[in-house]
């Protein structure tokens, strides 16, 4: 099977994603590790079969009780952790060159969205304009599920923290702006990268991605764009390459002169991660680079609640249009 590793990975030029490369794993069942990975390999892919069979529609949590038990005459469990089965759906994902959602298996989903779209989901119609005050809508596991009925936005707005999400959405920055507020509350999950995918693929809605402006919300940032090495399988379906960072980046800390206090000092964790992004090829081009070197030059970062500091309100009444409308975002 391929090998789902770091050294496997490659950019695919034409389509701009993260992708697996070619690499392959041998499995020998001489080796007790490897057979107990085949073991578990079989064993859910029969859970996963009969779930289909009989039209269940278990949780991965499921699959892992299912699969969990002491193999007779012997003390050794089949799976020890929740980790192990899910690292075995993935590499299913990839030996049957499908999705654990079109298998039918169900997850947490953190993606909320709010704005001016009415969707179908099975037999209900949803309006994501009409969530009550402060409410959002939370899509099902496997978005492609979902039919568009009626979209009047004009982009998305990906927001990296919930907390700032709700602001926009009670502040009703999705109507005053004609746009789909879409979060995952941090890294993103795959409703989140898919729907966004969907959005801007199907309907050709700009989208514009806000973080905090740190290493770890720029590499937010560049999961919703390109992919995630460890989902390198999955990027064709769930990365969106024309997605534009708007924001807020280390420039911002400077540009719109932000009060020392509300600035923070970098930790050795953000710099090690600055560092390894500088590296990445999807982090070359000339303005990510300038951020980089800037972040590790002053060593200091900034959260999107920051911007309060220059009024309540700033963000959604200044700042992220002013963003849209100049066209000030990195790719």
């Amino acid at each position: 099977m391929l090998a789902r590793t770091r050294d496997n990975v490659y950019i695919d030029q034409e389509l701009q994603v993260i992708r697996l490369g070619n690499k392959k794993l041998r499995r020998r069942l001489n080796d007790i590790e490897e057979a107990k990975t085949f073991m578990r390999t079989v064993l859910i892919a029969a859970i996963v079969y009969e779930a289909i069979k009989h039209n269940k529609y278990p949780t991965i949590r499921d699959v892992f009780y299912d699969a969990k038990h002491t193999i007779p005459g012997t003390d050794i469990d089949t799976v020890n952790d929740q980790a192990e089965s899910d690292n075995i759906i993935e590499d299913l994902e990839v030996l049957l060159g499908t999705s654990r959602e079109e298998m039918g298996l169900q997850t947490d989903v953190k993606c909320k969205v709010v704005g001016l779209m009415r969707v179908r989901s099975g037999r209900d119609v949803i309006d994501c304009s009409r969530q009550g005050e402060g409410g959002a809508y939370t899509p099902p596991s496997n978005v492609d599920r979902l039919e568009f009925l009626e979209v009047n936005a004009d982009y998305i707005l990906v927001v990296e923290k919930d907390a700032v999400f709700n602001t926009l959405n009670i502040e009703r920055y999705w109507e005053k702006n004609r746009c789909i507020l879409i979060t995952a509350g941090g890294q993103p999950d795959r409703p989140a990268r898919r729907l966004v995918k969907r959005l801007n693929e199907e309907l050709g809605l700009p989208v514009y991605v806000l973080t905090d402006a740190d290493p770890y919300g720029f590499y937010i940032y560049s999961v919703y764009r390109i992919g995630s090495i460890t989902l390198s399988h999955e990027s064709v379906r769930l990365a969106c390459p024309k997605a534009r960072f708007i924001g807020v980046t280390v420039s911002d800390i400077y540009d719109y002169k932000l009060s020392k206090n509300v600035i923070i000092k970098a930790k050795e964790a953000d710099i090690k991660r600055a560092k390894e992004l500088k590296s990445y090829p999807w982090f070359q081009s000339p303005a990510w680079q300038r951020e980089l070197d800037l972040f590790l030059e002053r060593k200091e970062k900034a959260e999107i609640e920051a911007l309060s500091s220059k009024s309540l309100g700033f963000l959604e009444d200044k700042y992220l249009p002013e963003k849209i409308k100049s066209g000030h975002f990195i790719v």
